[in-house]
């Protein structure tokens, strides 16, 4: 059997082989920016790589044109999931670091492949779209392909900071549309049924919701089809809100609340309301303390400065992962300045030597991470325990 010891001299050495590449390949992504669901290049170059080094590849896969699943297996075992991100933001493009720890995962996986022969197991790196969108994760999650994982994980690029305990807000997105009757505002208004005044209700019910929810809880809308001329009663009016909590559970409570909201503004307006969710929900990131400690741990050891995390900080589809596997999503500085992601200040710091020589150190940190799992049953045990623990939890 592979020793710890054994394993990292291996996956060091093949990354000190190939960091340039992945260098390189994560600049050519970076030069080349395509946006959710239209990342074809980009899913075609990783997925290149990855045959290249001996995974075999199905691309597409669930029913995602560019998602795509790189699998390596040698006998049976546990299983870990490298999730790999790609598309780039409207404008300004790889502002998110997309290109870079995208390739930070194809590598980690390469470099943890080198122990697979003395290893039972299997490695998972699945090229997952649309983050910043419509958030792939959520309907692979539902597919099942991360059930049997042991681990799915990823790092995300971050400046200034480096931190293990990620936290996400669950989120709903939904569309609410009224329904009402047109009229003449002027000379016949009594004949109407303002299906502006629904929406309108609808926010001053929200609005008043929000003396008695969790302060962790975030409600935030606007209003986006109100009429079409000042002298017509609308007949048809739309609000778009997002809702978002540090729990799914209790999401789930609020969100009663709020159709409730909405079915007592159409009964006081005479009008009809109907709702859907007009973009995938998100699930909260479930905390894993065994999975924090570990790779923590690898990243001091590897000369990373680790602070406490901020807290949520908005919503991810890695949530959705997190809700049926263990799973984790550090963050890690690719520059010591401090700067906002989504910006064009950090779209350019993804192509300076110290963003290159983080994609290595992001590598090595999760590929030691998966030898961890792969060596270590009590370890696998630890994290199954902290996933079930988790997976129900809400204060009171």
């Amino acid at each position: 059997m592979l020793t710890y010891e054994e394993g990292i001299a291996r996956i060091d050495r093949f990354l000190a082989a190939h960091l340039n590449g992945a260098a390189e390949l994560a600049d050519r992504i970076h030069a080349h920016p395509e946006l959710g669901e239209q990342e074809f290049e980009t899913s075609r170059l990783l997925a290149e790589r990855l045959r290249e080094g001996g995974f075999q590849v199905e691309a597409p896969t669930c029913g995602l044109p560019t998602a795509f699943q790189g699998v390596a297996r040698h006998g049976s075992g546990p299983v870990v999931a490298l999730l790999t991100e790609m598309d780039a933001l409207p404008e300004i493009g790889h502002a998110c670091g997309h290109n870079l720890h995208g390739v930070m995962s194809v590598l980690a996986g390469l470099a943890l492949k080198e122990c697979l022969p003395d290893l039972e197991g299997q490695i998972r790196v699945v090229g997952t779209p649309a983050e910043e969108t419509n958030g792939a994760k959520v309907s692979m999650a539902a597919a099942g392909i991360f059930d049997d994982c042991d681990l799915a994980l990823m790092i995300h690029c971050n400046a200034g900071e480096s931190f293990v305990d990620y936290r996400s807000l669950a989120m709903d997105s939904v569309e609410f549309t009224f329904t009402g009757k047109p009229a003449h505002a002027a000379g016949s208004p009594w004949e109407g049924l303002n299906a502006l005044n629904g929406v309108q209700l609808l926010f001053h019910g929200v609005d008043m919701l929000r003396q008695h929810v969790r302060p962790e809880a975030r409600m935030h809308g606007i209003i986006s089809a109100g009429g079409v001329a000042p002298n017509i009663v609308p007949e048809t009016a739309q609000a778009r809100f997002y809702f978002r909590a540090p729990w799914r559970p209790y999401l789930n409570q609020l969100m009663e609340k709020v159709y409730d909201c909405a079915r007592g503004a159409a009964l006081a307006t005479g009008t009809q309301v109907t709702w859907r969710n007009n973009e995938a929900s998100f699930d909260d990131m479930l905390p894993n303390p065994t999975a924090e400690n570990l790779i923590g741990s690898i990243l001091v050891d590897l000369g990373v400065s680790l602070v406490p995390g901020p807290g949520p900080m908005g919503s991810t589809d890695v949530g959705n992962v997190s809700y049926r596997c263990p799973a984790l999503q550090p963050e890690l500085a690719i520059t010591p300045e401090r700067m906002s992601l989504h910006t064009r200040e950090f779209e350019a710091a993804l192509l300076l030597p110290e963003a290159h020589r983080m994609l290595g150190v992001g590598a090595q940190a999760l590929a030691r991470t998966c030898l961890k799992v792969f060596l270590d049953p009590e370890l696998r045990a630890s994290l199954r325990r902290d996933f079930e623990a988790q997976k129900n939890k809400m204060p009171r």
